[in-house]
């Protein structure tokens, strides 16, 4: 059964130097609908999970075919730089063309990345740690990236795209925030407010539980911002594997602490070190926090997927939660978010 730890600081936050995550969509949908490969993707009433979890109700909301990309992750890169290139004016598809954007990525924000540049004529270069498929690599290529592969790691990666983009005066576009680097990852996260806005739309009505799975916290952060604001009384739980319990350990020390451990087979969640401001922000409007054992994943996207919502460890990682044991009863209406398709990690 999954470790639950209940947030000490729900309400006041912890005071990091960071601003707490944005939860006004309405700037976000405006941009967005700007964008031909913008939809609303569809919110699930998935009956065979909430009966395998014991529950009254499971609505999943399903981001396998977000804007092509297969991820969430599409909406926080191509939000950002579109805010670049319409606030460098003129012809929108070139307004970038002499920008290059640089990032490291254990996934899918690389491949937002990839398509937000190409859309407004920029060019980006992603990093990857040697531990990512091959495959991904080929496409990131095939959405005109360029790749460069260094690093044992995540975190190694990312200390090399940071040094690339200093060097070379690119821009660094990382998912991530930090002491000093605050203001672009905030507007990734702002991106990702597009998904809870539509979620509030399709749900018929507020649930009793949100499960959201996180790695920095970017997604967790800014759903859980709008969530809270819209839904006071529900509750927000915040899934992280147990080999990288990065927001977990912080919230419990009251600060960021960076973690170690093995590398977990929720590749996109096996992130060591949580975002500042999404840290900053569950601190305040979590209510509990929950690790995950691979074998917990594991067992959980095999019921999904005999569900007929074929995921990854990572995408699926909440509900593998729900599905792990946690008791939150059986009239419990439960929202979690199946955050992109099957891959590798």
């Amino acid at each position: 059964m999954p470790h639950l730890m209940t947030n000490p600081w729900r309400g006041t936050g912890i005071g990091c130097d960071a601003p707490v995550p944005a939860h006004d969509a309405q700037p976000v949908l405006d941009l967005l609908r700007r964008c031909p490969a913008y939809a609303a993707t569809p919110l699930l009433e998935a009956r065979d999970v909430a009966q395998a979890a014991e529950v009254a109700e499971v609505w999943i909301k399903d981001e396998r075919s977000r804007m092509g990309l297969g991820s969430f992750k599409a909406l926080g890169a191509t939000y950002a730089i579109a805010r670049e290139a319409v606030a460098a004016g003129g012809d929108l598809p070139h307004a970038l063309r002499d920008r290059v954007f640089v990032t490291a990525s254990a996934g899918n924000h690389g491949l937002s990345v990839a398509a937000g540049a190409a859309l407004f004529g920029a060019r980006a270069i992603i990093y990857l740690a040697e531990t990512v498929p091959d495959g991904f690599a080929d496409r990131l290529r095939a959405k005109g990236a360029e790749v460069v592969v260094e690093g044992p790691d995540y975190e190694a990666s990312m200390v090399a795209a940071a040094t690339a983009a200093e060097t070379h005066g690119w821009t660094l576009l990382s998912d991530s925030s930090w002491p000093g680097y605050i203001d672009l990852p905030y507007r990734v996260m702002e991106g990702y407010l597009a998904l809870a806005a539509e979620v509030t739309s399709q749900i018929p009505a507020p649930p009793s539980h949100i499960l959201l799975q996180a790695g920095v916290g970017g997604l967790a952060g800014a759903a859980a911002a709008l969530f809270r604001a819209t839904w006071p009384e529900t509750q927000i739980i915040v899934v992280e594997p147990e080999a990288a319990p990065a927001l977990i350990d912080s919230i419990r020390a009251g600060h960021v602490v960076d973690t170690t451990g093995p590398v977990s087979t929720m590749g996109r969640l096996d992130c060591k070190t949580p975002s500042l401001i999404a840290l900053n922000g569950l601190a305040r409007d979590a209510d509990q926090f929950v690790t995950l054992s691979d074998a917990e994943a594991a067992a959980g996207i095999a019921t999904l997927a005999a569900c007929g919502l074929r995921t990854s460890a990572s995408g699926g990682a909440g509900l593998a939660a729900l599905l792990a044991g946690l008791e939150l009863g059986p009239e419990a209406t439960v929202l979690a978010i199946l955050s992109e398709g099957p891959t590798d990690g």
